[in-house]
C-alpha cells in the first residue's frame, strides 16, 4: 500500500468502534516482538494539559541528548504528527510500510484491532525501529483499559482530571478518576497535578502520589498562559522522579523553546487558535486571553463534537466573546451549528463550513477559533497551505 491507501485502510477500521481493553493490543504487540520493551517511557493521563506536558517533557529529554519518542493524539493537520522521534514525525514511507505489515497480520482477526490499537502498535514499533531510548506516551482515553497501558513506565503522570468521555469512563468524577488512575502501577513513581477533592481521594486510595501543587515560577515559558506554569512544574517533577540524569538549567532553557500548536497559538493575522473543548480548558483559555489581550473581545468561530459539555463551555467563553460564528467540525460526532447557537446570549451566526465563517469574519479585529481540536486542525491546514492567511473576504 502507498501512504494514502494505508491511511484509508486505517481509518476504515473506525467501523469497529471503540473497544476498551488490553487483550487485543497485547496480542498485536506480541506479534510484533513486543516493541514496547525496547524503550523506556513516561506515561501521561488526565483530562487537560496532557499534550502540553508531553511536549515539554519530550523537548527537555531531547535537549539532554536522549533519543526520544513522542506519541500523542489527535493530530491537527497530518496523521504523521501522532508519532515522532527526536521531534520529527514518522515519514510517509515508514507509515505506509508499518501499516501494510499490520494489515497483513490482522486480516483474519476476530475481534479486529481498533483504530487506536493499530495506531499505538504502529507507534511503538516505529520507536523500537528508530532506537528510541525514552518515549513520552499520552493515553488516548481513560487509562485503565487504554491501549497504551501495556507500558510499565519510569513514571506515571496525571494532569488535571475533570469531566471527560462520560459514556465510556463513568458519570461521576470518582468513576472517571478511577479509570484515569488505572495507569498507576506498583513500584512505579506517580506524580499528579492538583486535583478536585473527590479525584484526589481516588488517586490517594490507588497508589502513593507525589503532588505537584505549586506552579513553576521565575522562568519564561514559550507556551502562553499561567496554567502552563503548572504543566511545566509537573513535567519537571516527573523527570525528577524518574531517576534518570538531567540538567535542570538546560531543562529550563528547553521550556523557553518548546512548541505545541493549537494551544493559544496566535497566527500572523492575529487570529487565536485554541482547542478548548471542555469547561476546564475554556477557563484556561479565558484566563490566558485576559493575560495577553486584556479587554479585547473576540469574534469567535466555534465548533464542537456532541459528547462534550457544550453549554457550560460556551457560557465560560461568553465573557471574552463579542459574537459567535458556529460551524460543523470534521467529525461524525459534530454538533449541529444551529444547536450551538441556541446556547448563547451573544449575537450568533451559523455557517456551513469554516471557510464560510472565515469569509464572514474577515474584517474582525481579533478572531478566535476554538471548541475542538478538529476545528483548530482544519484552520491550521488552511493557514499552512495558503500563500497568505485565510482572511480575504473576496
Amino acid at each position: 500500500m502507498n501512504t494514502a491507501q494505508a491511511l484509508e485502510w486505517l481509518y476504515a477500521t473506525q467501523q469497529f468502534g471503540l473497544k476498551l481493553g488490553l487483550d487485543t493490543i497485547r496480542r498485536l504487540l506480541a506479534e510484533l516482538g513486543n516493541p514496547q520493551s525496547a524503550f523506556q517511557a513516561f506515561h501521561v493521563a488526565g483530562t487537560n494539559g496532557k499534550g502540553s506536558v508531553c511536549a515539554m517533557m519530550e523537548q527537555i529529554l531531547r535537549d539532554q541528548g536522549i533519543c526520544t519518542g513522542l506519541f500523542t493524539s489527535p493530530h491537527l493537520v497530518r496523521f504523521n504528527e501522532r508519532m515522532r522521534v527526536n521531534g520529527e514525525a514518522i515519514s510517509d514511507a515508514e507509515l505506509a510500510e508499518g501499516l501494510t505489515r499490520l494489515r497483513e497480520r490482522v486480516a483474519d482477526w476476530d475481534p479486529h484491532p481498533t483504530f487506536f490499537e493499530l495506531t499505538t502498535a504502529l507507534a511503538f514499533e516505529f520507536f523500537a525501529q528508530r532506537g528510541v531510548e525514552i518515549a513520552v506516551v499520552e493515553t488516548g482515553m481513560g487509562g485503565r483499559l487504554d491501549a497504551t497501558n501495556v507500558l510499565t513506565p519510569l513514571v506515571s503522570v496525571l494532569t488535571p482530571i475533570s469531566w471527560d468521555h462520560q459514556q465510556w469512563l463513568g458519570d461521576t468524577l470518582e468513576k472517571i478518576a478511577t479509570e484515569k488512575a488505572g495507569i498507576l502501577k506498583p513500584g512505579v513513581p506517580a506524580v499528579s497535578a492538583p486535583q478536585e477533592p473527590e479525584v484526589r481521594r481516588v488517586l490517594e486510595a490507588t497508589a502513593p502520589i507525589q503532588w505537584v501543587d505549586s506552579p513553576l515560577t521565575g522562568v519564561t515559558l514559550n507556551l502562553p498562559g499561567t496554567h502552563q506554569n503548572g504543566n511545566a512544574a509537573l513535567a519537571l517533577s516527573a523527570l525528577a522522579a524518574s531517576g534518570i540524569e538531567w540538567d535542570r538549567a538546560q531543562a529550563l532553557d528547553s521550556l523557553a523553546r518548546v512548541n505545541w500548536p493549537g494551544r493559544f497559538q496566535i497566527l500572523a493575522d492575529g487570529s487565536v487558535l485554541d482547542g478548548a473543548h471542555n469547561p476546564h480548558s475554556a477557563r484556561a483559555l479565558v484566563e490566558t486571553w485576559c493575560e495577553r489581550l486584556g479587554d479585547e473581545r473576540a469574534v469567535a468561530i466555534f465548533g464542537m463534537v456532541q459528547d462534550k459539555a457544550i453549554r457550560e463551555t460556551l457560557e465560560i467563553l461568553e465573557s471574552i466573546v463579542a459574537e459567535f460564528h458556529f460551524v460543523p467540525v470534521r467529525s461524525t460526532r459534530s454538533a449541529q451549528p444551529s444547536e450551538l447557537s441556541s446556547y448563547v446570549a451573544r449575537p450568533a451566526s451559523v455557517h456551513a463550513s469554516l471557510t464560510d465563517a472565515l469569509r464572514a469574519t474577515a474584517r474582525a479585529d481579533r478572531r478566535l477559533v476554538t471548541g475542538s481540536l478538529f476545528l483548530v486542525g482544519e484552520m491550521l491546514a488552511l493557514y499552512e497551505t495558503a500563500d497568505q492567511p485565510p482572511v480575504s473576504d473576496q
